[in-house]
């Protein structure tokens, strides 16, 4: 599972970064501002959970695979996902059912943390 969950994070935080660019080079003045906030705001949540997703990977290594972190990490993969990818579809005219699909997204991040969480206060057992 660590190979996996550093290879998204991996794959999240360079695609992140070149999503980012081309957000601010070539889509400035091609879609509403409301719609560059948001997909500004899918960039940024994806880059936060990807250095998540690489320390989740990191404490896997250091204290095993313990349900909680493993959920944790599959929870913010998940998350960004449906989170960011739904900002991503909704900017470039994606069908309007994917405005719902966000806040799932969110939740799913807010989930990760908490397992974190979970895994954290059951770290000396």
């Amino acid at each position: 599972m660590i190979k996996l969950y550093l290879s998204i994070a991996a794959l999240l935080g360079a695609t992140g970064v070149v999503l980012g660019a081309f957000g601010a080079h070539g889509l400035r003045g091609k879609v509403a501002e409301n719609l560059l906030e948001a997909y500004k705001t899918g960039v940024h949540y994806q880059m936060i959970h990807a250095l998540a997703l690489f320390g989740v990977a990191l404490l896997i290594q250091h204290w095993g695979a313990r349900t909680a972190l493993l959920t944790s990490g599959a929870l913010f993969a998940l998350g960004v996902l449906l989170f960011s990818g739904s900002l991503y579809g909704l900017t470039f005219g994606g069908p309007r059912w994917l405005g719902p699909v966000t806040p799932l997204g969110g939740l799913l991040m807010i989930g990760g943390w908490v397992a974190l969480f979970v895994a954290a206060l059951n770290l000396s057992k």
